[in-house]
This record gives structure tokens, C-alpha cells and sequence, in this order.
């Protein structure tokens, strides 16, 4: 017998309906119903494609999760779900479903915010977070810097992208480079065999000015177009376009400005340990990176695995697995699901 709390966990704010069942900080499953297949001809996800998909996969994804983790829905202690941010449509069928879920089982709900899941996660890998940490969180639609001083009540944001976020700009770049979607691993892949200083791409809000405006913020917008321009004029030039290259000097641009001024911020609060969460923080090169300079800094760096980092219903558990541990009140069953819901709410 154990008194962890037995949490499962639904995530829908994207293209993919992920529920995760975790028992305190062990996690039992982690079960992923993706439709990136579907969105892939379009150059990215169509919100209406991914809201339909997510009503088809959720009762056998739930099913699935339940059977991998050996336990009866009804031996669960709360249901947890993203209630934003995301896409309105996705994210509303995620919490009809937990609200369905908990009213029929006579469970507490939690509608937890998707940046804060992103840092919970790790705790099933790499157990307690330090309190405070910085959590640096990359993907396709954030790019934040955040102080967390407790996951479930204290995050503070300190900086955030003011344009395109960095998985936007690698799905982009991408597209531009005759690369499939999602852009991230093909890029990351293809890096590896180039050079990352033949091209000198600019690094966004880095300039003397631009630090004393928005010192921890980002922009990538300015890059994808400088990559564009480039390529375009080495189309105009009749030039073979190496795209080992450019995906390489196009990363390292945008892993030196993230792990640059994540650095920064925890150097300026005198915060001893990183965390880096989100899809693009499975990119190798920002792993290695962040890990270089952290160490020189004398700063901890912590990454979950690859699988934790994008999208999934682990994280939702593992969040609403410490919200019930540390006694924190549960949602109403009128939740809304909002799409801009703002880091500072952790619980709706």
C-alpha cells in the first residue's frame, strides 16, 4: 500500500491526445494517440483536424492507459487535464472528457496550465525539483523563461517570446528547406553532418538596445526570414544550397540565443539549477549546448528524456499528482478551457 496519489492525466492542447497515469513521481504509463500524420500535407496542424481527431482517439487512448498501468479507472484519486494554453478546440475536448471522466468516477478534477506540466515532468525522471529553479521552456508555441519557486502555486515568468516562438521557426525553416513536418528532429538530424559557423545568422534581442528592453525575451522571427533570404539569394545565384548547412548554422543560432539568456537569468537570481522542457528541448544540440555553459557558470542543468519533452499525458499526471499531494484545492466541474490561460495560473 502506498498514500502517493494515483493521478491520470489528459493533454489535448495540440495535435496530440496523450493521457499518463502516475503514482506520485513513478510513472506507470504514458499512452500517445498522435495525428501529426494528418497534418503533415498541410505544413502544419489545422485546428479543426486535430479537434476531431482528439474526439476518436480519447476513449481508447484512456483504455490504453488504464490496461498499461494495470489498474481499474476507479482505483484513481484525481483526474488531471490541460485547460490551457493551446487550441480552443482541442483543448475543450480534453477537459469535456476529464469532466465526463471525473463526474462518472466522483473524482476531484484539476485543470492544470500546460507550461507548469511541462516542468512537472521531470520530477518522474529526476525526482523533487529545486525550489527555486529556472525552467527554460521551448516549443512550437512558447518560448518562456520562468522562476518556480513550487510548481503548483509560485511560477513567475521572466521572459517570453515576443514573435515566433523557437519550434515555430524550426518548422519554418523547415518548410523553406524542402524538410517534412514537424521540422525539429529533421533539422536537428540533418545538422549533424554541417557546419554550424558557415552561415552567420543573426541572434534576435541580443544587441546592447535589445537587452535593455527585453533582456530575457525572445524573437525568432527575424532569423527565419534572414534564412529565407538567404536561401532565396542563393536560389537567384543558381548556387547548390547546402542544406546540412544552413540547418546547422540556423540551429546554433537559435540554441546560442536560448542558452545565452537562460543562463542570464538564472546568473541574475542567483538560481543554481535549469530546467529545460517543451519539444525543442529534445533538440541535441540544445542539450549539449545548454550543458556546456551551464557547467561553466556552475549551474545544474536538468532535460528529461526525449519522450517527455513533447507533448504527453505524463506530464498532466505528474502536476496533478502534486497538486493532490501537497493539498492543493481541486477545480469546479466548470472549468473553462482557455486558450491563453496565463503561466501564473497553474490550476483553473
Amino acid at each position: 500500500m502506498t498514500d502517493e496519489p494515483l493521478v491520470l492525466g489528459i493533454e489535448t492542447s495540440c495535435d496530440e491526445t496523450g493521457v499518463g497515469i502516475v503514482r506520485g513521481h513513478t510513472l506507470l504509463a504514458d499512452t500517445v494517440a498522435s495525428s501529426v500524420e494528418e497534418h503533415a500535407r498541410f505544413g502544419g496542424v489545422v485546428p479543426e483536424v486535430a479537434s476531431r481527431a482528439h474526439l476518436e482517439a480519447m476513449v481508447p487512448t484512456i483504455e490504453r492507459a488504464a490496461e498499461t498501468a494495470g489498474i481499474s479507472l476507479s482505483d484513481i484519486d484525481a483526474v488531471a487535464v490541460t485547460s490551457g494554453p493551446g487550441l480552443a478546440g482541442a483543448l475543450l475536448v480534453g477537459v469535456a472528457s476529464a469532466k465526463a471522466l471525473a463526474l462518472g468516477l466522483g473524482k476531484h478534477i484539476y485543470g492544470v496550465n500546460h507550461l507548469a506540466a511541462h516542468v512537472a515532468v521531470d520530477q518522474l525522471e529526476h525526482g523533487p525539483l529545486p525550489e527555486p529553479c529556472l525552467a527554460m521552456l521551448v516549443s512550437g508555441g512558447h518560448s518562456s523563461l520562468l522562476q518556480v519557486s513550487d510548481v503548483t502555486v509560485g511560477v513567475e515568468p521572466m521572459g517570453s517570446t515576443i514573435d515566433d516562438a523557437a519550434g515555430e521557426a524550426f518548422d519554418k525553416v523547415a518548410r523553406l528547406l524542402g524538410l517534412p513536418f514537424p521540422g525539429g528532429p529533421h533539422i536537428d538530424k540533418q545538422a549533424r553532418s554541417g557546419n554550424s559557423v558557415a552561415i552567420d545568422f543573426p541572434r534576435g534581442l541580443t544587441s546592447r538596445r535589445d537587452l535593455e528592453r527585453h533582456r530575457f525575451d525572445f524573437s525568432f522571427s527575424g532569423l527565419k526570414t534572414a534564412v529565407a533570404r538567404w536561401v532565396e539569394a542563393q536560389q537567384r545565384a543558381g548556387a547548390t544550397i547546402d542544406v546540412a548547412d544552413v540547418a546547422a548554422s540556423f540551429q546554433e543560432a537559435v540554441c546560442d540565443v536560448l542558452t545565452r539568456k537562460a543562463i542570464d537569468a538564472a546568473s541574475s537570481r542567483g538560481i543554481e539549477d535549469i530546467l529545460i522542457g517543451g519539444g525543442v528541448a529534445a533538440n541535441s544540440r540544445l542539450r549539449a549546448m545548454a550543458e556546456e555553459r551551464a557547467s561553466a557558470a556552475g549551474i545544474r542543468v536538468r532535460v528529461p528524456r526525449p519522450g517527455l519533452c513533447t507533448d504527453n499525458g505524463a506530464m498532466v499526471a505528474a502536476l496533478g499528482a502534486e497538486l493532490v499531494a501537497r493539498g492543493r484545492a481541486p477545480s469546479l466541474l466548470d472549468l473553462p478551457a482557455d486558450s491563453s490561460q496565463p503561466i501564473t495560473t497553474v490550476v483553473a
